[in-house]
């Protein structure tokens, strides 16, 4: 999460008081003066041994030191050891980090795959600078200004510096398209790009809308309110907001989007910590969607914004949080730009729930521990059995209306848990998916029948409801799977065929009709999904006294 930065110290303070992390001995004299007492070292302290330090380097280390390496070495290295999430960004890092928060890029404006060492536009964005010149879904760009643009070695990094570029500057791309014999030249006006934080959003059933957020970005909020109002103009009366996987974003998104949710004045969250007291974060208007059944669906992805969210709903009993424990991140990052471009992003405080609840995880134990979290929650079997997950009546806490038990301290326990599906989830489908496979060969695929299909199923409700994979399709999908070195054995195949189906056909729903409608197929697999209807199908509402107004 990202706040406006405060103030900008220089890099040579910062390097000069992070330098004790090389551990380099000074003079006795000096140690001694500075801790004689025992004494915690202040600040001023630091300051003069670090400085120290780098003069002893500069005039006695047996070669000529690298004075940028030495400091960018140095505050990574201190910062890796305040916690997990306060991190050094170098320069040249900064921006491209940043943009996925803004909501904007700039380029041309497709999205690619790369297929046999070219590069196969996936799908062009609406209204962006490549759909306006002509390009088109299938479309295989062979050369960027004139040159040969295909390769073993070409890697997706490639393909971004190339096309991505400045508003207004200018890149000419080679196009081959299926049955057109002669190269295709587009000539494309770079321009901004969005990045839609929105992915999904569709009637799930009769009068049950669904939204799927993959970020809290600039334009989250807004992309929230658009799908609003078109699912109610559809009928919709209650909603499912779909958090899996969603790792947050910016702090203002979170409350301006529970903020949707919860009356006026309601705390949506605080923030506290030692040269930062507390703020509070409140409901300040009407939101668009105070009335009805509400479900969030969460995740061991959710996190930060994702849990900000769902423990404002969950504390103020206003909707069912469904789905598998968050991440557990409930620290605060604050963005200190420093004068050569870079940036710290320093943890400078807790946010907690409205009941209280701090759902940070232990990091006690190291960041290589902190990292590996989620896979020993599977491997302790927390994933898949809901009997394993343990918290300590210390971290207990109640909601604020029902007095339901809620727990802190580990990230956000869902209301309905709902345990991670391992049955399908074979050594094939695994390879199959980690190589990438579906893309290449629905690829080929779409490259030959894009038109015929488009011609068949002309609506997006029209595919969804009568598209199938048929028997010889799926055989011939899995002759080129077993072709590329998978083991396809009926045991394996058996568990996995129902799904790999569903991916197949996900994917060309994606490639004719967009992300959506790809996620209206892939969730005939989403569990938390069909667990929240049912709740709002039956009594599970009323039995857990979730509010419903």
């Amino acid at each position: 999460m990202r706040n406006i930065p405060l103030f900008t110290p220089s890099v040579k303070s910062i390097a000069l008081s992070l330098l004790f992390a090389f551990g380099v001995s000074v003079p006795n004299s000096f140690a001694q003066s500075s801790e004689a007492d025992g004494d915690k070292m202040n600040l001023s302290d630091a300051r003069s041994k670090m400085y120290e330090v780098l003069n002893i380097i500069d005039k006695a280390y047996i070669d000529e030191p690298d004075h940028e390496e030495i400091t960018e070495t140095a505050i990574k290295n201190v910062l890796k050891e305040l916690d997990p999430h306060s991190v050094y960004i170098p320069a040249d890092e900064l921006k491209k980090m940043n943009e996925p928060l803004k909501g904007n890029f700039e380029g041309i404006g497709i999205q690619f795959n790369l297929m046999e060492d070219t590069v196969v536009v996936v799908g062009v964005i609406a209204g962006g600078p490549s759909e306006k010149v002509g390009i088109m879904a299938g479309d295989k760009i062979v050369t960027v200004d004139g040159k040969a643009f295909a390769g073993t070695d070409l890697e997706n990094n490639d393909v971004m510096v190339a096309l991505k570029g400045p508003k207004d500057t200018k890149v000419t791309v080679g196009v081959k398209r299926r049955k057109v014999k002669e190269l295709i030249d587009f000539t494309i006006t770079r321009d901004k790009i969005p990045i839609h934080s929105l992915d999904a959003s569709y009637i799930a059933k009769p009068g049950i809308g669904y939204i799927k957020l993959n970020r809290f970005s600039a334009t989250t909020v807004q992309e929230f309110k658009d799908a609003l109002v078109d699912l109610k103009a559809q009928g919709m009366e209650h909603l499912v907001l779909d958090l899996k996987g969603n790792g947050g974003g910016y702090l203002k998104a979170a409350v301006q989007l529970a903020d949707e949710f919860l009356d006026k004045g309601e705390l949506v969250t605080y923030t506290e910590g030692r040269s930062f007291p507390r703020k509070d974060y409140n409901a300040s208007s009407s939101g668009g969607f105070q009335d009805g059944m509400l479900a969030v669906l969460i995740d061991e992805g959710s996190a930060s914004a994702s849990e900000i969210v769902s423990g404002a709903i969950q504390d103020w009993d206003r909707g069912l949080v469904v789905g598998r424990r968050s991440y557990g991140k409930g620290l605060v990052q604050k963005p200190f730009p420093l004068s050569d471009g870079s940036a710290m992003r320093l943890t400078i405080s807790n946010y907690y729930t409205p009941a209280g609840r701090s759902i940070q995880k232990p990091y006690e134990e190291g960041k290589e521990s902190y990292l590996k979290d989620i896979r020993t929650r599977l491997e302790k079997g927390e994933l898949t059995d809901l009997s394993k997950i343990e918290f300590p009546d210390s971290l207990k806490h109640n909601t604020l209306r029902s007095k339901r038990t809620v727990y802190g301290g580990g990230g956000i326990m869902p209301d309905m848990f709902v345990p991670l599906d391992t049955t399908s989830n074979t050594k094939m489908y695994r390879d199959v998916n980690r190589q990438g496979m579906f893309q290449q060969f629905l690829l080929t695929y779409m490259d030959k029948e894009r038109k015929s299909l488009e011609k068949e199923y002309q609506t997006e409700d029209d595919f969804v409801n009568n598209y199938t994979v048929g028997q010889k399709f799926f055989d011939e999908f899995i002759e080129y799977v077993s072709g590329e070195g998978v083991d396809c054995n009926d045991e394996q195949l058996a568990l996995s065929e129902k799904s790999m189906r569903i991916r197949m056909k996900a994917l060309v729903a994606r490639y004719l009709f967009g992300t959506s409608a790809y996620f209206r197929v892939a969730n005939e697999n989403n569990e938390a999904l069909q667990t929240a209807i049912t709740a709002m199908e039956d009594n599970s509402f009323k039995k857990m006294k979730i509010a419903v107004r």
